[in-house]
């Protein structure tokens, strides 16, 4: 976890109300009705996936990005390129960081996302 020591009184108080366990059991579904209420988001809906441009943190990838660009569930995109969805949701939620060999396959999934999905069902075969 972060260090909040350096954050001020308010802010630390913030964070320690809130349920941590009830943010990581949301579901796609839970967090686009949450969207979907909240007047201040930006309604991405009517473009069309191909459409949205991923631009990955410095040292990083977007793994959200790449799968909304792909238009896919977590549970989708984790069983087409060979993830379990409990570490796409890490990766989305930042608790964790994609390894050296998930970056590079991430990065090639974002390029071309069809050879990957082909390269893993053969191998899967």
């Amino acid at each position: 976890m972060a260090d909040t020591t350096k954050l001020s009184p308010a802010a630390q108080a913030a964070l320690a109300a809130v349920d941590w366990k009830a943010i990581d059991a949301m579901t796609d579904d839970d967090i686009a009705r949450q969207i979907a209420a909240n007047p201040d988001a930006v309604d991405l809906g009517d473009a069309p996936p191909e459409a949205l441009r991923v631009v990955h943190p410095s040292g990083g990838v977007a793994v959200r990005a790449i799968r909304a660009k792909l238009d896919l569930t977590q549970a989708e995109f984790a069983a087409r390129f060979g993830f379990s969805v409990g570490a796409v949701r890490d990766w989305e939620q930042g608790r964790k960081q994609p390894d050296a060999q998930a970056r590079v396959l991430l990065r090639l999934i974002d390029q071309a996302p069809d050879m990957v999905a082909d390269a893993v069902r053969a191998v899967a075969a």
